[in-house]
């Protein structure tokens, strides 16, 4: 019995040798395997490590490419400054060109008016008036120093223009604040005196002071509101010989509206009437004579009053030693470019009317010019519906 046992130990001893051994070559086998094969035989990814490798290669090659892109934009801006520096000479020479044409056109229109063929009268009710209206060519030589500020003032060759004395201070920022107001940049005061200059400098509003004049000095410091109104022409004159056209604007004028949306230039004078219906403001050449409005009105001095002379200058006809202007004119609609009586005795009392927004208020008819004034703008800008109820139609 001893004898068997020791022969089957002997047996187990021998087969646990043979799988220790065998055990001990897998985990060899498996180190080794390991050693060459670390991510398996099919690797589902690159080794992580590489990664951020390939990432800083494409920043570095984004980064390149901005650079080139950034210096290709530099000299396209380049280019594009150089051809701009190109372009506005060409459009300097092309307006000096357009206003030598302008200056060809205007003689060859009077030329054409003696030699063209005659024109037929067309159906009745549509024959319109044949006009040459030339182009002025600016003389700067007129007036250097006014042509320096008009060129930088101006919008589209035309700019709104009152003169005033301090007599008229307060209306005057009445005035010019409505101006503001809207927005409007070419708009320019013409000072008679220096309180006045220093008054729209200190307001910032764009101010001009003639040259000494004796005539201008001596009415325009000094002179009443008939008698600076009387001056504008002669301040005009030198506005439109330098190219310019001009909305001449008395100071108790308040701007509801920009007037240049509203002008049709089609004409030599556009301007507004005195007139309150049709027949006054469209068919009649005078100035409207009603006690009931406070005083009479009829020209009994028409020599004495500006209005009356640009009325006889601009519509009295030709006849035996006399050559009239011959210039175009429109009257502009009295409910847009409306006057104080339009507005007092009319307008507000017609619920309709009221809801009309005018361009303009001329305070023309009442001597309480200021409080009226005030009275348009609290009405129209701010809304007060009552503010114009005070005022009786007249000036009593």
């Amino acid at each position: 019995m001893a004898g068997g046992r020791k022969e089957r130990s002997g047996q187990l001893s021998g087969r646990g040798s043979r799988i220790a051994a065998a055990v001990g070559i897998g985990v060899l086998a498996g180190c080794i395997f390991a050693f060459l094969f670390p991510h398996g035989l099919v690797p589902s990814k690159l080794p992580t490590e590489i990664r951020p490798l390939k990432s800083n290669i494409e920043v570095d090659s984004s980064s390149c490419e901005s650079s080139e892109k950034i210096n290709l934009l530099k000299a396209d801006i380049r280019k594009i400054s150089d051809k701009n520096v190109e372009l506005k000479r060409t459009v300097r020479e092309l307006n000096e060109k357009l206003r030598l044409a302008e200056q060809g056109k205007g003689r060859a229109q009077e030329q054409i008016m003696v030699l063209g063929e005659p024109h037929k009268a067309g159906p009745f009710g549509t024959v319109k008036g044949l006009r040459t209206n030339p182009t002025v060519i600016p003389d700067e030589n007129v007036n250097p120093r006014l042509a320096k500020i008009l060129s930088k003032i101006a919008v589209n060759k035309e700019l709104i223009v009152a003169i005033a004395n301090s007599n008229v201070k307060w209306m005057l920022e009445v005035w010019f604040t409505s101006i503001k107001k809207l927005g409007i940049p070419n708009y320019l005061v013409v000072a008679l005196d220096d309180g006045i200059l220093e008054f729209c400098k200190s307001n910032d509003v764009p101010v001009y002071q003639r040259d000494p004049d004796e005539v201008i000095d001596s009415v325009g410091k000094i002179g009443g509101n008939h008698a600076v109104s009387g001056l504008k022409f002669r301040v005009l004159r030198e506005f439109l010989q330098l190219g310019y056209g001009v909305l001449l604007s008395d100071v108790d004028i308040v701007y509801l509206q920009n007037p240049f949306d509203h002008l049709y230039r089609d004409s030599d004078v556009e301007s507004m009437s005195d007139g309150h219906n049709n027949m006054t403001a469209y068919g009649y050449n005078d100035v409207f004579d009603e006690p009931s409005m406070g005083w009479a009105s009829r020209l009994a001095r028409e020599n004495a009053w500006d209005q009356a002379v640009f009325n006889e200058e601009l519509f009295f006809p030709s006849h035996p030693g006399y050559i009239g202007l011959h210039a175009a004119k429109r009257t502009m609609d009295h409910y847009l470019f409306m006057n104080s009586k339009v507005l007092f005795k009319t307008v507000r009392k017609d619920p309709n009317l009221k809801k009309l927004m005018p361009v303009i208020v001329h305070v023309n008819y009442h001597p309480d010019k200021l409080p009226r004034m005030k009275a348009v703008v609290e009405f129209y800008i701010n809304g007060k519906k009552d503010a114009l109820d005070p005022f009786p139609d007249g000036s009593e």
